[in-house]
């Protein structure tokens, strides 16, 4: 059984996740690195918002960012992201091509 805080993270994972603007953010990201414009384009929202959104996601460990002069560029930060969105569309019925189809990566030791 997991801990009180355990289960509270948890809560507040699955919360964060809850909005449609951060979905598409991730998505795009499994595709690759962005900037907050290209996301804004690829999302239709206003940079602003993105910014915003990129910086929850950031500080809840999904999204990594690398810096390259003025720009920052972000991207999934593992495989992890990638398995929480397939799981997620496909109980929407939605399947993608390549979607990741095997188990969590956490239950094959990695």
């Amino acid at each position: 059984m997991p801990s009180d805080k355990q289960a509270q993270l948890a809560a507040d994972a699955f919360r964060l996740l809850a909005d449609p603007t951060r979905i598409k953010i991730l998505w795009a990201l499994l595709q690759g690195e962005a900037s907050v414009s290209n996301l804004a384009e690829l999302v239709n929202a206003a940079p602003t918002a993105v910014s915003q959104h990129l910086a929850k996601l950031r500080l809840a460990g999904l999204v990594t960012g690398r810096r390259e002069g003025t720009f920052v560029y972000y991207s999934a930060a593992d495989v992890h992201v990638h398995w929480i969105l397939a799981e997620a569309f496909s109980r929407g019925g939605y399947t993608e091509p390549g979607v990741y189809r095997r188990s969590p990566p956490h239950s094959r030791g990695e």
